[in-house]
């Protein structure tokens, strides 16, 4: 990357190489890691000290791909990352408070030694997708919601109780309050514009929401707002979970993702026909119906565990069941309500992915679906617009709505199956994590669980 390269990060121009290090000098910054992930979406990095930074961002950083999850065979195993300088970042739970010295962050692209992109990037995957829809003139907006659970910990134990006793919107009064605006704040230093934050349904489940933006800066921005939010809750003796499903009985946490097309010339939100039905441009239409043919197979990449499907079951508002509607939050896909006087925020929000997930993986096949509905045409079904909840089996026959995968098992077999999300994901990618995901599932069917002993080893 050179100096004449420049791009927007959270609304900011990317610096030169003399300006990024000018700000590691005032920031008294002593360490920075260069952050990427691997195809699971966990955070990998390699911390340097700052008298090495300079050479990182101008030949980029040697490292053993065969020891990163989804990466190469020991026989290819190296790799280099290239930080992208505009990502820069101070940790600001790393601060010294004394000497006001840190560690900062810069996240990175992984490259084969030939200089090519390694196509195991979960950044590079998502990157060339969008590159597919900006040779058709549009841009991708998306903007994720992300809850989770705050746990209490003592020593290596973390206690299975929530640690409040709120619902939705409650302003309550114990720590758990201070501690969402010590995020919040944190977020913000990290250069993420929140939007709100509160309390969520479940005891001890929260949410705060940051500004939709283009989908590979919202993909960054949820994987900094996943390990951010851990570290705050650490320092508090907290354990913060992106878990689906941790505990049986209550609301599991989902990640609602919000998306619309914006115009590359005019930067217009393409998604809007005020004159046409429900306020939605054909090419809105045809992205709803195209997620919705592939929702089966995209479900083991937006729901990537066994425990996913903990919470994917009816009964704790969690959407599973194949349909759109306008404003029914029990639909799959739905059209949040636009005031009249803002037609440009007119969005559709997929609710069935959640926080486990690695972001850019789940929005380059989202966008892929619905680039398939895009370029084939495919007919947009009828809103269902009554509570599906309430459906029976026949009801559901009736209308033609069909249900996400039961299992990771299922939904593995059901991504196989689909050459536009395999083609998304890419050979590497797509061979990597239906590896990993089918090692968990047999993992999982091997496993004796308390629940099975307790109900029959008295009783056969």
């Amino acid at each position: 990357m050179t100096d004449s390269v420049k791009a927007t990060y959270n609304g900011r121009t990317e610096p030169s190489i003399m300006e990024l290090l000018s700000w590691v000098k005032e920031d008294k910054v002593d360490f920075v890691n260069m952050q990427f992930t691997d195809v699971m979406g966990s955070v990998k990095s390699v911390a340097l000290p700052q008298t090495q930074v300079e050479e990182a961002v101008t030949d980029g950083v040697w490292f053993d791909g065969s020891s990163i999850e989804g990466f190469m065979r020991i026989a290819e195993s190296d790799m280099f990352l290239m930080p992208q300088r505009g990502t820069y970042a101070v940790l600001p739970w790393e601060k010294n408070e004394k000497t006001g010295r840190g560690t900062a962050r810069i996240i990175c692209d992984a490259f084969k030694p030939n200089g090519e992109p390694f196509p195991g990037d979960p950044r590079e995957v998502l990157r060339r997708q969008l590159t597919r829809l900006a040779a058709m003139g549009y841009g991708y907006n998306t903007g994720p919601e992300l809850e989770f659970f705050l746990f209490r910990k003592e020593g290596d134990r973390i206690d299975a109780l929530p640690h409040d006793r709120a619902s939705y919107f409650d302003v309550s009064t114990d720590l758990a309050s201070e501690i969402r605006k010590e995020m919040v704040t944190a977020l913000q230093e990290m250069g993420i514009v929140v939007e709100q934050a509160h309390h969520e349904v479940a005891i001890g489940q929260h949410e705060i929401d940051f500004r939709y933006a283009d989908a590979l800066l919202t993909a960054d921005n949820a994987i900094t707002f996943k390990f951010t939010l851990k570290a705050v809750a650490q320092r508090h003796g907290l354990h913060a979970t992106f878990m689906p499903k941790p505990v049986e009985g209550i609301n599991g946490s989902g990640m609602h993702v919000h998306q619309s097309f914006y115009r590359l010339d005019d930067r217009k939100n393409a998604f809007v026909d005020e004159n046409a039905e429900y306020g939605l441009s054909k090419i809105a239409r045809s992205f709803i119906a195209g997620q919705l043919h592939h929702a089966r197979a995209m479900s083991a990449v937006f729901a990537p565990l066994v425990n996913s499907y903990r919470r994917l079951v009816p009964g704790f508002e969690a959407p599973v069941y194949i349909s759109w509607a306008n404003t029914n939050r029990s639909a799959l896909i739905r059209v949040p309500a636009v005031r009249p006087h803002k037609p440009q925020a007119t969005r559709v929000e997929l609710r069935c992915p959640d926080p486990s997930c690695n972001p850019y993986l789940a929005f380059a096949v989202m966008l892929a679906a619905g680039l398939d509905g895009i370029e084939r045409d495919l007919p947009l079904p009828e809103p269902v617009e009554e509570n599906l909840y309430h459906f029976t089996e026949e009801d559901l026959k009736r209308r033609n709505v069909t249900t996400l995968p039961e299992t990771l098992g299922e939904a593995v077999e059901e991504m196989q199956k689909d050459d536009v999300i395999r083609a998304a994901l890419g050979e590497h990618v797509f061979t990597h994590l239906v590896e990993a995901q089918k090692q968990e599932w047999d993992a999982f069917r091997k496993h004796v669980s308390s629940w099975e002993r307790d109900r029959y080893l008295e009783a056969y």
